[in-house]
C-alpha cells in the first residue's frame, strides 16, 4: 500500500480514538448534545425549513461527519496556565452541554412557526435518547389539519385607495383556498405598502394594514378580512384619508458633508446655477456637468411620488465613480389643495485621482517568476464621472525544461493598457428614452504587450469598444461591439522552427506563430439568483448562477473580401494589409448551483461546456481562443494545460494540449472548519477535444461514440482561507480515471494510487466556481 494512504488511515484511526473522549469536559450529571433532528409529518412543514428555529445545536461536524473541533478541544489538558492547552481550546470547540430550557424554547418556537403556516392546532413533541453521557433530541411536529381561507374581503374606508386596490386585485397574494399562512399575510401587507408608495402615498406604511379572521363553526374554514386604516397624525386626531403627494421642486446640493449636521441650513453653499429648471448648488466649483446630474435623476417635478423612482435615482448616482455618497431627502409642503414634496439630492464628492502599485508572484506550469505594475486612475476626467485608467506592467520568469539550442532561458514581458469608461450609453441614433432604460456604461480600451521568450518574440496590440449594463441586481450583460487584436512576431528562433518541421507540425507553427489579425464581436450574460444575498463570499441560501457567452470573428471582413474578389495568400487565406485574419464562432455555457445543508455545510456543483468552430478564412482556432483542461479551476488531478485533448497523453509541448471543445463538471462538499478556514471535498470531471484530427494530437478528435470514455475524473481535498474580501485556496487533487490509457492499472489510478504520479497541488485565489 502507498505510504501516503497509510498516513491517511493512521490519521483516521487516531481521530477515531480521540472521538471516544468526546465527553471529557462534560460535567457529571450533564449530557453532551450529540444530535438534533426535526421530523415533520407533511411536505408543507419541511424539516429543513424548521431547523432554523432550533435554539441549541450540537458541536459543528466537519463535512457533517466528524466533530473535529470538539476533539481538538478535548486534547487540551486541564491546566489552563500552559500555552498549548490555551491554544487547543482557542482552536477547538467546547462541548455543547444539553439545556432543558433551550429545548423548551425550541419546542415553543417550532410550534409557533408551524401555526403561522396555517396549522393552528399544531403540536411539537420531543423525544430524547440517552446513551452514556450523550443525548440525542428529536422534535416531532404534529401539524394537524390546516385552516383554509374560505373568503377574502377588503375593509378600506379611503375611497381612492380602495379604487387603487380594486384595480390591482389581480396581483394580490390572498386567494380563497389558500392556507391561513401568517407569513403570506405579512407579505401582502408589504406588497400593498410598496404599491401605494409607488402611487404617491409617501407616508404610508404597513402598520396601517391589519387582518381579522372569523372561523366557521365546526370547520377549518376562515373568512379573512383585510382592514386598511385611515391616517391619524396623532392618537386624538380624527381619522382622515391618506395624503397623495406629488413632487414639487427638485434641487441638487453637490458638496454635502455627511459628517456635519443633517440640517440643510448647515450646508455650505457659495454659488448656484439652474439647468432645465433644476437648481444646482455648490461650494467652490461644480465638479459634475449639470446634464449628468439631470440625466441620472428619475424624480421629476409634477409627477406622483414613486418610491421605485427614488431607488432608481440612488442606483444611477451610485454608478458614478466621482461620487462617494448620495442622499435623497423630501420635505412636506402644501400649495393650495395640493400636497407637494420638495426634493433635495445631496451628493458627496469622492476621491477623483489615485495611484496603485502591485507586486505579485507568478507560477506558469511550474515556472516561477515575479511581476509588478503601477496604475493611475482618474474618476472624473471630463466632469461627467468618466473613469480613465492607465496601467504599466512588467514581468520576469525563469523557464525550465528547454532543449539545447536557445540563447537564453528567461521570459520577460512588459505592457501598457489604458481604458476610459463613460457612465452612459454612447451610440449614435439611439433615443434618449432607450438609453435611460438600458443604463449601460461604455468602455473604450487600448492595450500593448511585448513578450520575449527563448523561442520567439511576440507583440500584441488591441483596441476594444464595449457596453456593460444590468437589468437587476442579479443579472449583468456585456456586449463587445468591436474588439481588434493584432499579433505580431518580429522574431522566431530557428531551433523552434526546426522542431516543428522535424515533427511534421509546420501547419501548427504557421498558424500560431505568424502575424494574425482578430476582429471579433461578442455577448456575455451572467445571472446569479443570490443577488445581494452574499456574505463574506459565502452564499447563505440556496442559489444558482448562469454564465453564457457567444462571439464571432472575421465574418464582415470575409464577406467584403469575397465581394471585392481579393486574392488569397499562399496559405489560401484572405488578408488585410497583408495580415491574414481569423474567422470562427465560439460559444460557452456554465451552470453552477449552491445547496445549503446548514449554516456550516453546503454542496456546490457546476457544469460547463464550450465549442469553437473555425471556418471560412481559418483552418484552426487562434491559440489564445482555444480551450485547455487541468489546473486549479478545471480537473484538479492534472496541472494546467496537462490534460487532453481526448486520449492524447501529451508530448511535453503545451501547445499541443489545447482543443476546440470543452467539458467541465465538478461537485464540492464545503464545510466551515474554524476561524477563517473552510474545507472542501471535491470530485472533478472533464476534458477537451479537437474538431479535426491532427497528426500531432492522436486520439484528440471528438467522436460522439467514444468521447464519454475519454472524460477524466479526479478527486481531492481543499482548504480555503476566507478573508471576507478575498479567498485563498489550496487544493490537492488525485487522478481517478486517466483517459490517456485505454485499460489497465494506469487507466484507473483510483484503484492503484501513486502520490508521485497522480497527485497535483494547486494554489489559487477565489472559489473554482
Amino acid at each position: 500500500m502507498n505510504k501516503g494512504f497509510r498516513y491517511i488511515i493512521y490519521s483516521l484511526f487516531a481521530i477515531t480514538m480521540v472521538a471516544c473522549s468526546g465527553t471529557k469536559y462534560v460535567p457529571e450529571g450533564a449530557f453532551l448534545l450529540d444530535k438534533v433532528a426535526v421530523q415533520a409529518d407533511n411536505n408543507d412543514t419541511k424539516s429543513t425549513d424548521l431547523s432554523t428555529y432550533i435554539r441549541q445545536k450540537p458541536n459543528n461536524r466537519w463535512f457533517s461527519v466528524i466533530k473535529t473541533q470538539l476533539y481538538i478541544y478535548n486534547l487540551s489538558g486541564r491546566d489552563s496556565t500552559k500555552w498549548y492547552n490555551r491554544m487547543l481550546r482557542r482552536i477547538g470547540d467546547a462541548p455543547v452541554v444539553y439545556s432543558e430550557y433551550d429545548t423548551q424554547r425550541s419546542q415553543e418556537e417550532l410550534k409557533k412557526a408551524v401555526q403561522n403556516m396555517g396549522y393552528m392546532g399544531a403540536e411539537v413533541y420531543t423525544d430524547k435518547k440517552i446513551k452514556k453521557k450523550k443525548i440525542e433530541v428529536t422534535y416531532r411536529v404534529a401539524s394537524g389539519k390546516p385552516y383554509i381561507v374560505r373568503s377574502v374581503k377588503l375593509d378600506v374606508k379611503d375611497k381612492k385607495i380602495a379604487e387603487y386596490l380594486q384595480n390591482d386585485s389581480a396581483n394580490s397574494l390572498l386567494r380563497p383556498g389558500m392556507l391561513l399562512n401568517v407569513n403570506k399575510l405579512d407579505n401582502e401587507r408589504q406588497r400593498i405598502t410598496s404599491f401605494l408608495q409607488q402611487n404617491g402615498y409617501y407616508r404610508f406604511n404597513k402598520d396601517f394594514i391589519s387582518y381579522s379572521a372569523d372561523t366557521v363553526r365546526s370547520t377549518y374554514l376562515v373568512d379573512l378580512t383585510l382592514h386598511l386604516l385611515q391616517f391619524k397624525a396623532y392618537t386624538d386626531n380624527e381619522p382622515s384619508d391618506h395624503k397623495q403627494y406629488k413632487i414639487g421642486k427638485v434641487s441638487f446640493i453637490t458638496d454635502y458633508d455627511v459628517l456635519q449636521s443633517s440640517a440643510l441650513s448647515s450646508i455650505e453653499i457659495n454659488d448656484s446655477i439652474h439647468y432645465k429648471n433644476y437648481p444646482i448648488y455648490y461650494k467652490d466649483n461644480l465638479y459634475l456637468r449639470p446634464k449628468v446630474l439631470v440625466d441620472n435623476l428619475q424624480i421629476r417635478p409634477g409627477e406622483l411620488y414613486n418610491e421605485r423612482n427614488v431607488q432608481r435615482t440612488y442606483n444611477n448616482f451610485g454608478r458614478l465613480s466621482a461620487l462617494k455618497y448620495t442622499n435623497v431627502r423630501f420635505f412636506d409642503t402644501q400649495v393650495a389643495d395640493t400636497n407637494l414634496l420638495n426634493c433635495y439630492v445631496l451628493l458627496t464628492k469622492g476621491r477623483h485621482q489615485s495611484v496603485a502599485f502591485e507586486v505579485e508572484g507568478t507560477n506558469s506550469a511550474g515556472d516561477l517568476g515575479a511581476a509588478a505594475s503601477v496604475s493611475f486612475q482618474h474618476r472624473n476626467l471630463f466632469h461627467g464621472s468618466e473613469t480613465f485608467m492607465v496601467k504599466l506592467r512588467g514581468a520576469y520568469e525563469a523557464i525550465s525544461g528547454l532543449q539545447q539550442g536557445y540563447s537564453n532561458d528567461n521570459y520577460t514581458e512588459y505592457g501598457v493598457e489604458s481604458s476610459i469608461n463613460f457612465p452612459s450609453f454612447l451610440f449614435p441614433f439611439l433615443a434618449a428614452d432607450f438609453k435611460n432604460r438600458i443604463r449601460a456604461t461604455t468602455e473604450f480600451g487600448l492595450q500593448y504587450n511585448s513578450q520575449q521568450r527563448p523561442e520567439f518574440s511576440r507583440k500584441v496590440a488591441s483596441a476594444s469598444w464595449s457596453y456593460k449594463w444590468s437589468n437587476s441586481r442579479k443579472s449583468q450583460h456585456r456586449f463587445d461591439l468591436l474588439d481588434v487584436s493584432f499579433l505580431y512576431f518580429p522574431w522566431v528562433s530557428d531551433t523552434f522552427k526546426q522542431k516543428y518541421e522535424e515533427n511534421n507540425q509546420s501547419y501548427i507553427f504557421e498558424y500560431n506563430y505568424k502575424d494574425r489579425l482578430i476582429v471579433r464581436m461578442g455577448y456575455m450574460f451572467n445571472y446569479n439568483s443570490a443577488g445581494e444575498r452574499m456574505a463574506n463570499n459565502t452564499i447563505k441560501s440556496n442559489s444558482f448562477s448562469i454564465r453564457a457567452g457567444l462571439e464571432s470573428a472575421g465574418n464582415v471582413m470575409y464577406a467584403i473580401s469575397n465581394l471585392t474578389k481579393q486574392s488569397k495568400n499562399s496559405d489560401g487565406e484572405y488578408s488585410l494589409l497583408s495580415i491574414p485574419y481569423a474567422q470562427y464562432i465560439k460559444g460557452d455555457f456554465d451552470f453552477s448551483r449552491n445547496i445549503v445543508i446548514d449554516d456550516k455545510n453546503a454542496i456546490a456543483y457546476h457544469v460547463g461546456v464550450g465549442i469553437a468552430v473555425p471556418y471560412g478564412n481559418s483552418k484552426s482556432i487562434p491559440y489564445i481562443k482555444q480551450y485547455f483542461s487541468g489546473g486549479a479551476n478545471s480537473v484538479r488531478g492534472w496541472s494546467v494545460r496537462e490534460l487532453g485533448p481526448g486520449s492524447f497523453p501529451g508530448d511535453g509541448n503545451y501547445l499541443n494540449q489545447s482543443g476546440d471543445i470543452k467539458f467541465d463538471a465538478s461537485i464540492e462538499y464545503r464545510s466551515k472548519l474554524f476561524w477563517l478556514l473552510q474545507g472542501a471535498l471535491f470530485v472533478d470531471a472533464g476534458n477537451i477535444w479537437t474538431i479535426k484530427e491532427y497528426e500531432n494530437q492522436p486520439g484528440g478528435q471528438f467522436d460522439i461514440s467514444k468521447f464519454y470514455k475519454q472524460i477524466a475524473f479526479a478527486y481531492g481535498l481543499g482548504i480555503r482561507i476566507d478573508l471576507d474580501y478575498l479567498v485563498f485556496r489550496i487544493d490537492g487533487g488525485m487522478k481517478a480515471l486517466n483517459p490517456a490509457y485505454s485499460s489497465g492499472k494506469q487507466r484507473y489510478p483510483i484503484l492503484n494510487p501513486n502520490f508521485k504520479r497522480d497527485f497535483t497541488f494547486h494554489l489559487a485565489v477565489g472559489y473554482p466556481f
